[in-house]
């Protein structure tokens, strides 16, 4: 038996290793995404100068390890700029001057502060690998790490500095931790349930849903375990508030050195600026009462980043998605986005274990169990059942929101899905040998490798595959600036002297284009005969697109001139090269 294990902790690794190889060599010519250009500068300012005024909506510990990555280059520093003394939250302009205009090497920089993201999706990968183990496993364990580690979306989004796969991470450990708790009630156990609680607050401000979701994995427990001691209830929520406890402690130990150096004054008149315009006034007060008192003024910070990321929420974001430009979003964004991006032969097996579950019970005549045999399923399946609640929680807060701009938001449900089927392909398999899941699973890893190195573009193919995704939807499923090195190089490759762009991302058109490079966009009118002309697919279909209900969008943003023209070539897969005839 102990061999067996071995074999299979070895096969992890191995899977893991490959993984870990397919993001380093896909994002190197990989220009700065979005995101990244506030992160990463974000990050390295904490380190150098524990002052926290860039990017407050997003709590400090990714952008951490991606700046210790930094320090042993000793990159400059501008910090005489406006951006970094006078502006409030001057991310992106400071952004810009640290990758381009501060002497640094923006490449370098990329490569360093994108490799703990790597390692960190790595790690992630391993330890949902040991939880799957124990409570499902090896096969099924071993099964769900082979979907997590060939996902494209995975792939994609573990190769950049974002917080995207720490929120998932986060909801994994803290779910995880939370119901070992329940399971062995001791302040050992809540100890690495409140450090587990602390990190994950610490990584995206999206985790304090993890607080409500505590409150209702513990109901069903108290409901369905009944336990006999009359004052466990207290004891437990006892030991509860020591999970929180023991997590706000540690996010006021990580805030201090971030704010150490940042001005108490600077700081209040920077949070009262930003907090201007949010609707729920004593929620304000509370975080500059916090910032007024140097011992809360951590905490203070924290929670001006979640009234940010609350803010910005509930506004919106325009984008394009299905023909249509909106900023309030759709109610079916994420399940067809899901759908769309999400491999063919996971949604397959998907089916293939849903079908099999349905049948088993039909078969056992548990389908239609009553109302008294449910305490009793759940009791027996309590972890699978807290997984599903969660799964169902976050799917419906995600369709309610009006923020659509990507299935990176999807990350933290798509562990525990992976997981779920593949424990009933697993159960199926060792009933009756099936073909088709050996093809579906072999699909998936042959896919990982023809995606490369465009794995942020994926699509699958009854979705128009790699290529043709851009007409369903943009943005961070599929242009996020990531192409604009490559092209220079197809600038180059085919002796284009002068070169018009209208460019969404990260990355900086004049340090890649030089002198041959003139920003354009659709208010100048078209562009004279012989000329050529790139354009990002989030702008171009952004300006395509069809406003809808309540959106209005100005004719001269709209693109009239290019619409009848079809692209010469592309660079990569995310930016359309035409020439004007």
């Amino acid at each position: 038996m102990q061999t067996k294990v071995d074999m299979y902790t070895a096969s992890a690794l191995f899977i893991l290793v490959i993984m870990f190889a397919l993001m380093v060599t896909s994002a190197w010519d990989d220009t700065a995404i979005t995101d990244e250009l506030a992160h990463i500068p974000a990050g390295y300012s904490y380190l150098t100068q524990f002052d926290m005024r860039l990017n407050p909506e997003h709590p400090p510990l990714i952008k951490d390890l991606a700046g210790l990555s930094l320090l042993a280059q000793n990159f400059s520093f501008p910090a005489s700029l406006r951006a970094w003394q006078e502006d409030i939250n001057g991310q992106w302009d400071f952004g810009r001057a640290f990758l381009y205009g501060s002497g640094n090497n923006p490449d370098t920089i990329l490569r360093l502060a994108r490799v703990p993201m790597m390692l960190f999706a790595v790690v992630f990968g391993f330890l949902f690998f040991l939880w799957a183990r124990i409570h499902y496993g090896a096969s099924s364990a071993l099964l769900a790490l082979t979907f997590f580690a060939f996902s494209p979306t995975l792939l994609a989004h573990g190769r950049y500095v974002t917080t995207d796969i720490a929120a998932a991470f986060g909801f994994f450990i803290g779910i995880v931790t939370f119901l070992a708790f329940l399971e062995n009630q001791n302040k050992k156990t809540a100890l690495i349930a409140g450090i587990a609680f602390g990190i994950a607050q610490l990584l995206k401000f999206s985790l304090f849903l993890l607080i409500p979701l505590y409150g209702l994995i513990f109901v069903v427990w108290f409901f369905v375990f009944k336990p006999k001691i009359k004052n466990s209830i207290l004891h437990t929520m006892c030991r509860i508030l020591l999970i929180f406890s023991v997590g706000l402690a540690l996010i006021w130990l990580v805030y201090i050195p971030h704010v150490w150096n940042y001005p108490q004054e600077r700081q209040l008149r920077d949070a009262d600026f930003i907090l201007g315009s949010f609707g729920f006034r004593p929620a304000v007060d509370g975080a500059l009462w916090l910032i007024e008192h140097e011992i809360t003024r951590p905490l203070g910070q924290y929670v001006l980043g979640l009234l940010m990321v609350i803010q910005r929420a509930t506004g919106g974001n325009t984008t394009y998605f299905l023909g249509e430009v909106s900023a309030t979003g759709w109610k079916h964004y994420f399940p067809v986005v899901y759908l769309l991006k999400e491999h063919l032969a996971f949604h397959i097996l998907t089916l293939i274990a849903i079908g099999a579950f349905i049948k088993s019970k039909i078969k056992n005549k548990e389908l239609l169990a009553s109302y008294y045999m449910l305490p009793a399923a759940i009791k027996k399946n309590f972890t699978t059942f807290s997984v599903l609640l969660f799964i169902v929680i976050y799917s419906l807060l995600s369709i309610r929101s009006n923020l659509n701009i990507g299935v990176r938001h999807l990350l933290p449900i798509l562990p525990f899905l992976y997981l779920l089927v593949a424990s009933g392909i697993t159960k199926l398999s060792r009933a009756r040998r099936n073909p088709l899941i050996v093809i579906a699973v072999a699909w998936m890893i042959v896919s990982a490798a023809t995606t490369f190195p465009f794995y942020l573009s994926y699509f699958h193919v009854l979705a128009g595959g790699t290529e043709g995704g851009w007409q369903y939807v943009v943005d961070s499923n599929y242009d996020w600036g990531q192409d604009l090195k490559r092209l220079a190089m197809w600038r180059e490759k085919n002796h284009v002297d002068r070169l018009y762009l209208d460019y969404f991302g990260g990355g900086d058109p004049r340090y890649y284009l030089g002198n041959g490079y003139e920003p354009w966009n659709s208010a100048k009118g078209a562009l004279p005969s012989g000329n050529y002309f790139a354009i990002s697919a989030t702008l171009r279909q952004g300006a395509f697109g069809k406003p809808a209900s309540g959106f209005e969008q100005k004719s001269e943003d709209s693109y009239l001139w290019l619409r009848e023209l079809k692209p010469i070539s592309r660079a990569g897969t995310s930016i359309f090269i035409y020439r004007i005839p």
